[in-house]
């Protein structure tokens, strides 16, 4: 198979590359054979086998893209570049305008597919987030609890604020 997919490629003028290159099955619930390499990472997203659910509400087994760690990874990272908690300076419409395009950025590239699978990774931004309160205001110093319920209260009053909120994504204390 691969050197009939190498000798194809080769006669529009492309070729393989020796390491990168392999052969994936696409497991789904008509394919149910078990095979070494049964998922991949491309442009971000992780291709393997998940749970769907059709018109008639009813689950099967697709193989269908989402958000691959590595790409949850660099967004949390980004996420920590951002040192939150030290931005107590900021009122959180300031935070809001600074950081929604690339939140809605993420959005629309990542969710595209199996939105649920950034809700972990958006968690994480609340939870930087209720830091960021914490530190702000004196009320709420020392008690990350009741920092995470004024979160969710103010995502649940203006939703808007931010991309991920708008999303569905809201903030659980």
């Amino acid at each position: 198979m691969r050197k009939a997919i190498a000798e194809r490629l080769q006669a529009c003028g492309l070729e393989l590359h020796p390491e990168k290159t392999k052969i994936v099955y696409c497991k789904d619930d008509l394919r149910k054979k078990k095979y070494p390499n049964e998922k991949f990472d491309f442009l971000g997203y992780t291709f393997q086998p998940r749970r769907s659910k059709n018109r008639k509400g009813k689950f099967f087994i697709n193989f269908s893209p989402a958000v691959s760690n590595k790409a949850a990874n660099a967004i949390r990272d980004t996420f920590r570049s951002w040192n939150l908690p030290k931005r107590s300076d900021k009122a959180i419409e300031d935070l809001s305008r600074m950081f929604n395009p690339i939140i809605r950025g993420w959005l629309q590239y990542y969710g595209r597919h199996y939105r649920s699978a950034l809700y972990p990774t958006m968690r994480e931004l609340d939870r930087d987030l209720a830091f960021w309160a914490k530190r702000k205001y004196k009320k709420l110093r020392g008690h990350f609890p009741r920092a995470t319920h004024w979160i969710a209260r103010i995502s649940r009053r203006s939703p808007v604020l931010f991309a991920h909120w708008q999303m569905g994504c809201r903030v659980t204390p």
